[in-house]
């Protein structure tokens, strides 16, 4: 055996031993290294069901708009594996990639957030909570008895909480690594500290919608799927059931990031803000609620501290574009659900790859698919 030969050997295994000594979360992390619209497949879920399913009408004008080369090319430079645009109730257009079709699942990622809100809306229309401003100490036992416990819910849903948590995707030991692969989400999601005084400054967290999503249960007594299951999902007659990736075999539900549905079941979200928290004659969300859920928390401060807050509201992102304020659902790597009420239109934008150049809070993919919706559109 050569010299060479040797050290690759005891390099193998010493990194083989590694392996097995690391933390579940660690290894599972490097063997799948970077997150996918597919990973459902290697989580466990739990699944959101249907009942009396709709699918949408298609518009007597469906399909009949040709892409430009320049769109064309844009939209597949980006990786999308689906573009569906909704006007007036009816699919005027859309367009599947890489095997990808209507029943198709895929992570729509933090778009998740934004159910998330709207489960928090409803509980509050329940009555289950009081109100956004209530302190989380009272629903979260492990902040019950320190300082943390005054944050409130509204400080969660604006990204203000002052907590630790540290935003980080590419590395392997960070703490969102660990919620997103881990099987301690509760665990993790409460070992946070508190850094600075809550609402005052906007800085986008994970942690702080799965903190939401723990109100919602202990609330409602119900885990989020069910309440999503019940209160949205089978009342906005979705067409195919959809995953929610939890930490474990009945564990708990990863509410920052992970509902897995196709782009025309994504859309009735987008719908659902067009209508104001109402579908068919049901007013699923209190229209009040759906109005301050996406519009800017103007009140706080932008992350760097250099101007008030115009592009977030209640888990909702804004985009002050062409005189519209246009409120959207975002996830990694480019998922998006706009409402555009001046058109009264949803665009849904699926896929791998966001634009590499950043404006200020977004990338520059975000007001293409608008723009290109633009020229769809009647």
């Amino acid at each position: 055996m050569s010299r060479t030969t040797k050290i690759l050997l005891v390099i193998a295994l010493l990194a083989g031993g590694w392996m097995l000594l690391a933390p579940n979360y660690l290894r599972t992390s490097l063997i799948y290294w970077y997150a996918n619209l597919d990973d459902y497949t290697i989580f466990e879920n739990t699944r959101v069901n249907v009942a009396d399913s709709k699918d949408w009408p298609d518009d007597k004008q469906y399909n009949k708009y040709k892409l430009s080369e320049e769109d064309r090319d844009y939209l597949e430079d980006h990786e999308t594996v689906a573009y569906l645009v909704i006007q007036d109730g009816k699919v005027l257009y859309e367009e599947y990639w890489d095997g990808y079709g209507t029943d198709s699942h895929s992570n729509i990622f933090s778009a998740t957030k934004s159910i998330v809100s709207l489960l928090i809306g409803i509980a509050i229309d329940e009555g289950k909570i009081n109100s956004i401003n209530e302190p989380i100490g009272k629903y979260l036992a492990e902040f019950k008895n320190d300082e943390r416990g005054d944050i409130t819910i509204k400080d969660l849903l604006t990204m203000s909480s002052g907590l630790d948590w540290d935003e980080t995707y590419s590395s392997p030991t960070s703490i969102t690594t660990k919620a997103y692969y881990g099987k301690n989400l509760r665990e993790v999601s409460t070992d946070q500290n508190l850094v600075e005084k809550p609402g005052v400054r906007f800085r986008y967290q994970s942690g702080n919608t799965q903190l939401l999503s723990f109100i919602v249960e202990k609330a409602t007594q119900e885990t989020i799927s069910k309440y999503a299951e019940r209160k949205l999902w089978k009342p906005m007659h979705a067409r195919k059931s959809a995953l929610w990736s939890i930490d474990d075999k009945d564990g708990d539900e990863k509410s920052f990031c992970c509902f897995n549905t196709n782009a025309r079941d994504a859309a009735r979200f987008g719908q659902l803000v067009l209508n104001n928290g109402k579908w068919d004659e049901n007013q699923l969300v209190s229209e009040q609620y759906i109005q301050d859920a996406t519009k800017a928390a103007s009140y706080l401060l932008n992350e760097e501290k250099t101007a008030p807050l115009i592009f977030y509201g209640y888990q909702y992102w804004v985009l002050p574009y062409q005189n519209m304020n246009i409120p959207y659902m975002r996830g990694h790597r480019g998922q998006y659900i706009y409402s555009i009420a001046e058109k009264n239109a949803v665009v849904v934008r699926l896929g791998k790859k966001k634009d590499e150049i950043k404006q200020g809070p977004i990338t520059l993919d975000i007001p293409k698919y608008v723009d290109i919706a633009l020229k769809i559109l009647k």
